[in-house]
């Protein structure tokens, strides 16, 4: 880790004798407690607006692309500044920034429930995904830095499961509250929500000791980034993370659409249910980080992307059984390629894993910002249909452009 961030910086004076949490003691499941906290609350923060979206279409007047903006306004800036974030991480600490970066969030979160209009509503959430950025990343290099190498892919599994069960929560809650309440009660309660994963987060975490404090310069990011850049792996990585979050977003932000319109007409009720096939993320996600030690990452990766494509397929139909399992499908296998993806990030890092992680979550992001506004065009123009062939079109790509070394 020496001649990485910061060149001549001096390691912590744990660094050489801190002692990395292996997996099955009390440390272990207390540090994946605190990491799974932060997972949940992450993405129940960041997509609690998804269900909301056709509530937001009706209650401001616009378009289903401009109500997109909710999430896609929280995701890119989330993007950005994971690089900056990665570099506080590295100067004060992983657990201060992580902490700090939750309690702020599911504070403005619980702000974006009194936004007077859809403008207010877009600057909040847009300041969510800033201070969300000093999250995601933080929280992977973590599982890197600290634990054993025998316990990484279980606890990144755990930490994918979190992000899972934050995705069903915030959403089922969400469209819950707002079907009976409004959407400034559901922004509420998601807030609450955020505020007690983050008091977890901080009682639980240990501080990480195992990386050495660097002197953050611009220079030194971006020597780090193109170091990775330089790698054939990493680039193809990378475009994973794009590709897989810009198809997960573009689905999940027009299905309640598909759902609430005939001939499928279901009630919002109804609608918000949909989301709890998150939990097969749960299941799938430390499934196959299991299974890609055992198989290899290749060949676990191209199977989930496979996943994902049976389930596009599936969502075709009207009959509501049908697009069910297909969305059940196709979020089984997002989980279990993310989880791969990401992990093998990790692993793949020379140095600096917490820039690797920040960059790959960065294509991760952008992908979802950019597919998931993209492809609101589509859905007002062509229906689902479009958005069908627009996400197989991406996981096509992604197959092709997976990495060829396990």
């Amino acid at each position: 880790m020496t001649g990485g961030l910061g060149g001549g910086g001096t390691p912590h004076p744990a660094f050489f004798s801190v002692a990395l949490i292996h997996r099955g003691t009390p440390r272990f499941w207390r540090t994946n407690l605190a990491l799974f906290s932060a997972g949940l609350a992450t993405f129940a923060l960041m997509y609690a607006v998804q269900p909301l979206m056709p509530v937001l279409t009706a209650a401001f007047h616009v378009s289903p692309a401009a109500a997109s903006l909710t999430v896609s306004l929280t995701t890119l800036p989330l993007a950005l500044a994971m690089l900056g974030a990665s570099a506080l991480a590295d100067r004060h600490g992983r657990k201060p920034v992580m902490v700090v970066s939750l309690l702020a969030s599911a504070a403005l979160s619980t702000a974006c429930a009194a936004a007077p209009g859809l403008p207010a509503l877009l600057v909040l959430r847009a300041l969510m995904g800033v201070t969300l950025g000093g999250l995601p990343s933080i929280a992977m290099t973590y599982v890197a830095e600290e634990m054993a190498p025998a316990a990484i892919g279980l606890a990144m599994g755990l930490f994918i499961g979190g992000s899972a069960i934050g995705g069903m929560s915030g959403r089922l809650l969400a469209g819950l509250l707002a079907a009976h309440f409004n959407w400034r009660v559901a922004l509420a309660a998601v807030g609450a929500e955020g505020l007690t994963c983050g008091l977890l987060l901080a009682r639980f975490l240990p501080a990480g000791q195992a990386t050495a404090r660097q002197t953050i310069t611009l220079s030194a990011l971006a020597r780090a980034a193109a170091g990775h850049l330089r790698m054939p792996i990493m680039r193809r990585l990378f475009a994973q993370g794009f590709l897989l979050m810009g198809s997960f977003v573009t689905i999940y932000n027009y299905v309640a659409f598909r759902l609430l319109a005939p001939p499928v007409s279901l009630s919002p009720d109804h609608v918000s249910l949909i989301f709890s096939v998150y939990l097969v993320g749960v299941v799938t996600s430390s499934a196959m980080g299991h299974a890609a030690l055992r198989f290899g990452r290749r060949r676990i990766l191209l199977l989930n992307i496979a996943l994902m494509l049976a389930g596009v397929a599936l969502t075709l139909p009207t009959a509501l059984p049908a697009l069910v399992l297909g969305i059940v499908t196709f979020t089984a296998g997002f989980f279990g390629a993310h989880s791969v993806a990401s992990a093998w990030v990790g692993a793949a890092a020379r140095q600096d894993r917490a820039q690797a992680s920040a960059l790959y979550l960065l294509a991760y992001y952008i992908g979802g910002s950019l597919a998931g506004t993209l492809a609101g065009l589509l859905w007002s123009h062509a229906g689902w249909p479009a958005i069908a062939a627009f996400v197989a079109a991406m996981l096509t790509l992604a197959a092709i452009l997976h990495p060829q070394t396990s």
